[in-house]
């Protein structure tokens, strides 16, 4: 995969998950789906995590931006 079709696909994982709020859940709906929500939040967390190695293991590291958000992508 080429590294424009990386930052392609994490830029939209970022859009995806910027839409996504349990706030308005009632406390029965989320404890209701809080198994699947773990689940997804963990994928989620173990892929994020297994990208972030990877750059370290270029002797590199992965900073917060300096400016709010990532990278200023919208």
């Amino acid at each position: 995969m080429s590294t424009n079709e990386v930052i392609a696909r994490l830029d939209a994982a970022v859009s995806a998950l910027r839409g996504v709020s349990v706030s308005a859940w009632s406390e029965e709906s989320l404890r209701a789906q809080l198994g699947e929500v773990s689940v997804a939040l963990c994928a989620i967390d173990s892929a994020l995590a297994r990208v972030a190695d990877e750059v370290r293991a270029h002797g590199l590291r992965v900073e917060e931006p300096a400016t709010a958000g990532v990278s200023g992508r919208s």
